[in-house]
Order: C-alpha cells, then sequence, then structure tokens
C-alpha cells in the first residue's frame, strides 16, 4: 500500500527544530520558517554540536547575511506556493512586503547569489507543487492550473514540459502506468 503525504513545510520546520534544539538545553525562540534566535550566548562548542546536528540532518546555518536573505527569498516563495489558500497576488509585491525590501534589491541579490532568477525558482517550486497535485489524483489539470494561479492549462503545461520534459498529461500517464504496476504485484 502506498500513502501519498503533503508537508505543511512551516510547521514540519519549526516542530523538527524545536525537537533537536531542545537537546542542548539551550533557551531559543523560533521566530520564522527557518529562523531560530538563541536567547543566550552559546559557546563556539555548543554552536558547532548544533551545527554538526542539523547538518546531518540536510539543515545547514547560514551566517552570511546575503545568504541568509536569500534563503529568507526562498522560504518566502515555498511558503506562498504551498499554502494552502495561496494569495492571488503578485510575488514581487508579495516578497518586497514579507521582507521589506524593494523587489528590484531582493531580485539583484537572489540572481547575484543563486546564478538564477526569482522567477525561476517560482516556477520550479509551482511545477514541484503541480507534481504532488497531480501524484495526489485529487484535481484535474484546469483546476490545478487554476489553483497555481496559471492564466490557462496551456500555460501550466508550457512550463512543465519547458521544466521537466515531459507535459503533465504524460507525467499523469506514468503514474497511472506505476500505480496500476504497484497493484499487480
Amino acid at each position: 500500500m502506498k500513502a501519498f503525504l503533503k508537508f505543511d513545510f512551516p510547521i514540519l520546520s519549526k516542530k523538527f527544530l524545536e525537537e533537536k534544539l531542545s537537546v542542548f538545553d539551550v533557551k531559543f525562540n523560533i521566530t520564522g520558517f527557518g529562523e531560530v534566535e538563541f536567547l543566550e550566548n552559546l559557546s563556539s562548542e555548543k554552536l558547532e554540536e548544533i551545527t554538526n546536528l542539523l547538518n546531518s540532518y540536510g539543515v545547514e546555518v547560514i551566517e552570511n547575511q546575503k545568504s541568509i536573505l536569500v534563503q529568507k527569498i526562498k522560504d518566502a516563495i515555498v511558503e506562498m506556493v504551498f499554502q494552502e489558500n495561496a494569495p492571488n497576488i503578485k510575488s514581487s509585491v508579495y516578497l518586497s512586503e514579507k521582507l521589506n525590501h524593494s523587489y528590484g534589491y531582493l531580485s539583484n541579490l537572489f540572481s547575484e547569489v543563486t546564478y538564477t532568477s526569482i522567477e525561476n525558482f517560482i516556477i520550479l517550486q509551482k511545477i514541484e507543487l503541480a507534481k504532488q497535485l497531480i501524484v495526489n489524483n485529487k484535481l484535474t489539470l484546469t483546476e490545478i492550473a487554476f489553483q497555481l494561479n496559471y492564466s490557462s492549462v496551456a500555460h501550466l503545461s508550457t512550463q512543465f514540459k519547458n521544466t521537466t520534459g515531459i507535459t503533465p498529461s504524460a507525467f499523469q500517464r506514468i503514474i497511472a502506468k506505476r500505480r496500476e504496476l504497484a497493484n499487480t504485484k
């Protein structure tokens, strides 16, 4: 039997951090998605222990200010794309309001650090969500396109194919075939 899971990344990351950091007996406050404030001074040894533990789970402690802001941009985009009732506002407005910087500054910084654009990162996240929604098999492509704020199924299909190399319909057929094969075993 297979079960398909939907993750609430902000809740998941908060619970993960609470669980992992509590073993170090330090006072901390989770101030945002992927952001922790330690309420006491940490020795370099304690900080290294925390960093090593988090690294073992694929969580990187970022100290460079530019990298921190880029990570906040990525987190805000993931939050914007994956939230249940995503706001129907321009991503540029959403990001500048959420991060208190002009979109021009955020866009230039993001491109400088990641060598790609915010728009490309948003598309990648939307296509990732589209794949999850297709796998969950509860929505039609029209409903998925609407949920992800695409102007049409054709627009979604074009971006999906440009990103994955196959159309959403072909992806649906592959998933259906895999389910069929899994059920015959």
